[in-house]
């Protein structure tokens, strides 16, 4: 295997794509006003193409091949995989009528003005039990869709609903990606980090709700139609159950779509008619692909360039005092994960240096672990090229940037985490402690 080209750009210039895409596409539309005229694939196609100018030393081609293995690695691969299915769920789901079955039993069994904090504990629930913001956002953005009223910006907001509970289980659960990539990285248990996390994430959800109930005003739905047939909602029954069950997702979204053609059958759909549904949502899925290769692709050359390494030494550079290695911690984690639009990976990229840190200042690596899983997971929900919000404003037919006014749940953690930065707490570990190293 070849070993992966690097270039000596360094500095600002190395992070510079990053800053083309920002201003072309959030801070112009932001401008103008308006997020949907400029395509977020075009904003990055430009990033893209100045990161392989800035490229410096190498051949054009070897320049292109190191932005091709980057946006083809198995990660990024694997991450299409979830999106075709997803894509061809969502559609045949919804042809089948699964969706308005689902839709009509949930305005049945729940008051309306109760819709909106019953969405959020349910994603809550989901993303804590299996583990992923990925399958939660598959199971349940197609509902918050469908439940949201077509008039202004109520998908956005439901979107943003999921989006937010879908985070506070990749933030919290022992099964979650993030806190596996945490805990190894800083040497502390699981069940450790968990009751340290849970003063961040717990407060801020709780926040959050009250916020729905209280302090939301009661949200637009769809009308409330007849109660249909309920077996139509077996297939996302099955894809819920499965996911909580702890199946890998693809896994999740196949035995979704045979339940729903199974349904299909059984309903009279024919089995080309039903290949036709699944072709046009993994259609639909195109541009959500293209924006994920561009993005995995610009941010491999940015890694090439010396661009994660200037964050990572300019950072460290100037860090004093216990509240000063916490904040730095979360700033680290929070910029790289900016860099990477992966949370796991922006915690794999900085552990090491993370626990150097820790070690160095005496932060205690229950509290540093979870430090660096809720600082990625507040960016990762808030960035409109991170692959859960691609994923689920695709499913929504929205902007990736139309849920930012209303992502409360990141900001709530933000908050949450500030504060314990600031006030040291969990008093019990927020000093380093002598606690035997987990492998």
């Amino acid at each position: 295997m070849k070993p992966m080209i690097t270039s000596k750009t360094g500095g600002l210039l190395a992070l510079s794509p990053m800053m083309v895409f920002l201003v072309l596409y959030v801070v112009v539309s932001a401008l103008i006003g308006d997020f949907y005229r400029i395509p977020i694939s075009v904003a990055l196609l430009v990033a893209s193409m100045w990161a392989i100018v800035i490229f410096r030393g190498h051949p054009l081609k070897e320049r292109i091949e190191t932005f091709s293995k980057a946006a083809a690695n198995s990660d990024i691969i694997y991450m299409i995989w979830i999106f075709v299915l997803a894509g061809a769920f969502a559609s045949v789901a919804k042809e089948i009528g699964a969706v308005d079955a689902t839709v009509s039993f949930t305005l049945n069994i729940f008051p309306t003005q109760y819709i909106v904090p019953t969405l959020f504990v349910a994603a809550c629930l989901i993303s804590f039990s299996i583990g992923t913001s990925v399958g939660t956002v598959v199971a349940l953005t197609p509902l918050a869709a469908q439940l949201a009223s077509a008039e202004g910006d109520n998908v956005a907001f439901f979107v943003g609903v999921v989006l937010g509970g879908a985070f506070f289980g990749d933030n919290l659960s022992f099964i979650s990606d993030t806190t596996i990539a945490a805990t190894r990285s800083q040497g502390c248990s699981m069940q450790d980090k968990f009751k340290v996390n849970l003063w961040i994430a717990l407060p801020a959800a709780v926040l959050t709700l009250v916020w729905y109930v209280l302090f939301v005003p009661e949200v637009a739905v769809t009308e409330v139609p007849d109660p249909g047939d309920p077996w139509l909602m077996l297939p996302y029954l099955v894809v819920i159950a499965t996911a909580v069950l702890g199946l890998n997702v693809t896994l999740v979204l196949t035995l979704g779509i045979l339940s729903a053609v199974i349904l299909g059958l059984i309903g009279g759909i024919g089995l080309l008619d039903m290949a036709g549904f699944a072709g046009a949502g993994i259609d639909g899925m195109g541009d959500l692909i293209i924006i994920t290769l561009l993005a995995s692709g610009m941010l491999g050359v940015i890694k090439a360039c010396g661009g994660i390494d200037y964050i990572l030494g300019a950072m460290t550079a100037r860090i004093s005092g216990l509240r000063g290695a916490q904040g730095t911690l979360a700033v680290l984690v929070g910029i790289v994960n900016l860099c990477t639009a992966n949370n796991t990976v922006a915690i794999i990229t900085v552990g090491g240096l993370a626990k150097d840190i820790s070690r160095r200042f005496g932060v205690d690596p229950r509290k540093s672990a979870s430090i660096l899983d809720s600082a990625s997971c507040i960016v990762q929900c808030l960035i409109p090229y991170g692959a859960q919000t691609l994923l689920a404003t695709s499913l929504a037919g929205i902007s990736p940037a139309a849920p930012f006014p209303y992502l409360y749940y990141p900001w709530a953690v933000a908050l949450t985490l500030f504060l314990s930065i600031v006030f040291l707490f969990p008093r019990r570990y927020s000093k380093k402690s002598e606690i035997p190293a987990k492998s």
